[in-house]
């Protein structure tokens, strides 16, 4: 039971939008990740590498295909609604990317 799939979601976009992200983590290992959908059924996944220590958004109404870097839990290069960046600003956080737990991430490694 424990490799069993734990949260499944289908695109709702269409085809104008390109092709969705396959997530899991075969393909995004070593990765924080989150989904979330607006009310109108827009969707969006940010996913937080911790070795390159930099996260990317991607984002249905944006273009599948067009993954966004998010700078300090932003993203400098679109316009999002303030649900989605209340949900990214949790995202950045909980995700350790604050400069503070980076640090102190380092830090404890070093001292291992």
């Amino acid at each position: 039971m424990s490799n069993q799939p734990l949260f499944q979601v289908t695109n709702h976009h269409g085809e104008a939008c390109g092709i969705p992200p396959h997530i899991d983590e075969q393909t995004f290992s070593g990765v924080y990740r989150s989904y979330f959908e607006n009310q109108n059924g827009e969707q969006a996944v940010f996913l937080y590498d911790y070795e390159q220590e930099r996260g990317i958004l991607y984002m249905g109404d944006a273009g599948w295909e067009h993954p966004y870097a998010v700078v300090d839990g932003k993203i400098p290069d679109l316009m999002i609604n303030r649900s989605e960046q209340l949900w990214l600003s949790a995202c950045w956080e909980a995700s350790g990317a604050l400069k503070s737990v980076r640090e102190q991430i380092r830090e404890e490694r070093r001292n291992e």
